[in-house]
């Protein structure tokens, strides 16, 4: 479990789902800039709540993010270990009556704590699309530099798209 002053990020529980559910993934604006379908219906959300269980089991750094002074589950963050002590985020989502709060911002530098100062990370890397102007303003507002860019096909819809990298150092390695 990781904490932020307005967050607690942890692992999801079965019944996040209806909070899940109302705060993101029935938005099609939070969806936009990823690579996840919106639920449409309740029965597809308890659907997904067992599913991202299941796959919580076997990722070790993929989270829900909870509101603290709600208590509710507003998004998920993760990250995952790309080359010997080098991480990457693998999304950071929160629903649209959570962002312009510095969520966000508490949500990107708590896993990069969690990579520098738990995991040895020597480099965490994040990415977003080139159209997500907020991710990569997240970004660069928390130190990181870009690194490159490649290009990408949605599998969702098949619309190629530019994803950019960037990257953070850590000072103290």
């Amino acid at each position: 479990m990781l904490e932020t002053k307005d967050l607690i990020i942890k692992k999801a529980e079965l019944s996040d789902w209806p909070d899940i559910y109302r705060n993101l993934w029935q938005h099609e604006e939070s969806a936009r800039h990823m690579l996840w379908n919106v639920s449409k219906t309740e029965e597809q959300a308890k659907i997904r709540i067992q599913k991202t269980l299941a796959y919580q089991k076997e990722a070790p750094f993929s989270y829900f993010v909870y509101e603290k002074k709600s208590g509710q589950a507003i998004g998920f963050a993760g990250m995952e270990e790309i080359a010997p002590n080098v991480y990457e985020d693998t999304g950071i989502a929160i629903g649209p009556a959570f962002v312009r709060k510095g969520y966000g911002r508490q949500i990107l530098m708590a896993l990069v704590k969690l990579a520098f100062e738990e995991l040895g990370a020597t480099k965490f890397v994040a990415s977003c699309r080139s159209q997500n102007d907020a991710s990569r303003q997240l970004q660069l507002a928390c130190g990181f530099v870009y690194s490159h860019s490649e290009d990408r096909v949605d599998p969702r819809n098949g619309v190629p798209y530019v994803l950019e990298f960037y990257e953070l150092e850590n000072s103290t390695k």
